[in-house]
C-alpha cells in the first residue's frame, strides 16, 4: 500500500506541470495582443498624416482627432492586456513549476515576480485589471457628448468612482507595506 501511495503522490505532485499549458497559452495570447496593438499603432500613425492636410475641414479634423483619441485608448488597452497575460504566465510558472533562474540577477525582477501565493498573483492581476478599467472609463467618457447637466454629472461621477477605486487599491498596497 505504501508503494501505491508514494506513486500516487508522485503523480499528483507532477500534475502541477499541467499548468505549463496555461503558461504557454497565456504567452501566446500576449504575443498576439502585442502584435495587434503594434499594428493598430502603425495604422494610427498612418491616419495621423491625413490630419495635417490643408484641405481638411475643421469639422472633419475634429472628428478625426476624437477618433484618434479613442484608438490611442484602445492601443493602450491592448498593451495592458498583453502585460496582464505576461504577469499571469510568470506568476503561474513561479507558483506551480519553479523559480525563474534567469530573473535572479535582474534589478526589476522583484517588482514583477514577487509572487509567493495565489493571493499575491491575484493582487498583481487586480492592479492591471484596475488600470485597464480606468482606460475603458476614459474611453467611454471621451465618447460622451454632453447634451445636458445630467450627462456632465454622470461623467463626473464615473471619474470620482475611478479615483476612489485607485485610492482604495493604493490603500491596500500601503497597508501591506506597513505590515511588513
Amino acid at each position: 500500500m505504501r508503494r501505491f501511495e508514494e506513486g500516487f503522490e508522485g503523480l499528483l505532485w507532477g500534475s502541477r506541470y499541467l499548468v505549463l499549458v496555461g503558461v504557454v497559452a497565456s504567452l501566446a495570447a500576449s504575443l498576439a495582443m502585442l502584435f495587434m496593438a503594434a499594428v493598430d499603432t502603425v495604422r494610427l500613425l498612418g491616419h495621423a498624416l491625413h490630419y495635417a492636410a490643408r484641405d481638411l475641414p475643421v469639422e472633419a479634423q475634429a472628428a478625426m482627432r476624437s477618433t484618434a483619441i479613442t484608438h490611442v485608448v484602445e492601443i493602450v488597452d491592448g498593451f495592458l492586456l498583453a502585460a496582464f497575460l505576461i504577469i499571469f504566465a510568470l506568476g503561474l510558472y513561479e507558483l506551480f513549476v519553479s523559480k525563474i533562474q534567469a530573473a535572479e540577477g535582474s534589478a526589476f525582477a522583484g517588482s514583477i515576480l514577487n509572487v509567493g501565493s495565489l493571493d499575491d498573483l491575484k493582487g498583481k492581476l487586480a492592479q492591471v485589471i484596475l488600470i485597464m478599467l480606468v482606460v475603458k472609463v476614459f474611453e467611454q467618457a471621451a465618447a460622451v457628448r454632453a447634451s445636458g447637466s445630467l450627462d456632465v454629472l454622470v461623467v463626473a461621477g464615473a471619474v470620482a468612482l475611478v479615483g476612489l477605486a485607485i485610492f482604495l487599491g493604493g490603500a491596500g498596497k500601503r497597508k501591506g507595506a506597513t505590515a511588513e
